[in-house]
């Protein structure tokens, strides 16, 4: 087991600014794959052309002696990450973008809640009223009988889920094994996980399209990458607040480049959501307790 690093706050601002730039260009080059691909198969295909960024890990693969606890934990994110990312691309090709990473906020809500139902953590008044804080966050955002809320809308509350539960298992993994391992391990898992689904419904794509999917899997193995950078160099309680960027950047991609409108009730029930989760970090380090709690920016492909 790897000791964790020194604390340094300026590196982990950085390492999640840049994972939020990255992953907002991840959504974009999704929107502009289209709906033609299934989702499944579009998120395979993700993933497969990211493995040439494995390549220069295969030594250090080779060589990896970890415990079978260790194993079980890559496994079982490679398993959820599988479902959450189907449901992501599905998501991310029929509803505005915003939208997307607005709701990807609500991940670290539900891992709060998972941290507290299966690692038996101790949910606090405070805590339960930031959670509470946050789905209202999320109702703003749906608006639900004042807007039509599509099937987009409701596989990105599920993708929320899927991801929270990968998270979780990442913030674990961090503190065991090389960020490039991290990355590596879930890349692997969610390929053959995603494969035999993407065969029964495949669709052959076009240069396009798989152009596409390959600046995707550049901008989320980065992404992943850099994540982890973050997880390692600072606490929740620096790193949350700049997850806000993201979806400042999504909605000016999507008014830009897309000609999706401005909705002020997503920024708003953005920054609801934000704030309650930068709440949640803020008191796991007043509590000096392990904050199991990953930032929200990592909710992505």
């Amino acid at each position: 087991m790897q000791s964790a690093p020194n604390p340094q706050p300026g590196w982990g601002i950085l390492w999640m600014i840049l994972t939020g730039l990255q992953f907002v260009g991840v959504t974009a080059f999704v929107k502009l794959t289209g709906t033609r691909i299934p989702a499944v198969e579009a998120a395979f295909l993700r993933y497969v052309l990211g493995l040439v960024f494995l390549l220069p890990l295969l030594g250090a693969l080779a060589r990896m002696r970890t415990s079978r606890g260790t194993w079980g934990l890559f496994l079982a994110r490679g398993a959820a990450h599988s479902m959450g990312v189907g449901l992501w691309f599905y998501a991310m090709a029929r509803i505005p973008i915003a939208d997307v990473v607005a709701m990807n906020y609500l991940n670290p809500i539900y891992v709060t809640l998972g941290a507290a139902l299966f690692f038996k953590e101790k949910l606090a008044l405070r805590r339960i009223l930031a959670v509470l804080v946050a789905l209202l966050g999320a109702l703003i955002i749906l608006r639900p009988g004042f807007r039509e809320v599509g099937a987009g809308h409701l596989a990105m509350i599920f993708t929320a889920i899927a991801f929270g539960g990968s998270y979780l298992l990442a913030k674990i993994l961090a503190d065991r094994c090389s960020p490039g391992l991290v990355v590596a391990m879930l890349s692997i898992t969610v390929t053959i996980a995603l494969a035999p689904v993407a065969l029964s419904v495949w669709v052959t794509p076009t240069l396009y399209e798989l152009t596409m999917l390959a600046a995707v899997a550049c901008f989320a193995t980065g992404g992943h990458y850099t994540m982890t950078l973050a997880f390692r160099a600072a606490p929740l309680t620096v790193t949350q607040p700049v997850t806000f960027l993201q979806l400042v950047w999504a909605v000016l991609v999507g008014m830009v480049f897309f000609n999706e409108p401005f909705d002020p009730f997503v920024i708003l029930g953005g920054l609801v959501i934000v704030s309650a989760v930068t709440f949640i970090s803020w008191r796991e380090a007043v509590l000096k307790r392990r904050a199991m709690t990953p930032v929200s920016t990592a909710t992505k492909v």
